[in-house]
């Protein structure tokens, strides 16, 4: 008797962890800026689901710089981790409406505001 007993707890513990596992995975909600953002002038951002990011976004002299680093998002704001020969953060007002996104990026004493349209997800 104490043996089926036992089975019975297993099997108690192990429904609901499964119960618990599924509602945990369901209420997960992905970040609307995953995925290729980019225009007609050769702006480009890909946000990533690990949180990195990978842009091309062309300076005033009209030379396409490459960035890439980590992404977060509070609220409505964007910050930019970005990563090479020495790392800064950048934060920007951010806006989606329907499939286009508005934000500022400043690089380099330069700020472009930029209109980028969803190409990929």
């Amino acid at each position: 008797m104490k043996e089926n007993n036992m089975k019975t707890k297993i099997t108690i513990f192990a429904a609901l962890a499964v119960l618990i596992g599924t509602l945990f995975c369901s209420c997960y909600t992905p970040s609307p800026l995953y995925g290729t953002w980019s225009d007609n002038d050769g702006n480009k951002i890909q946000f990533i689901d690990d949180g990195t990011f990978s842009a091309t976004i062309k300076d005033s002299d009209n030379q396409i710089i490459s960035y890439s680093g980590e992404w977060s998002v509070i609220d409505n704001v964007l910050i930019f981790t970005i990563k090479g020969d020495s790392q800064y953060t950048r934060n920007t007002e951010w806006d989606i409406r329907g499939a286009m996104l508005y934000l500022t990026w400043t690089a380099n004493n330069t700020t472009k505001i930029l209109t980028l349209y969803h190409t990929a997800r």
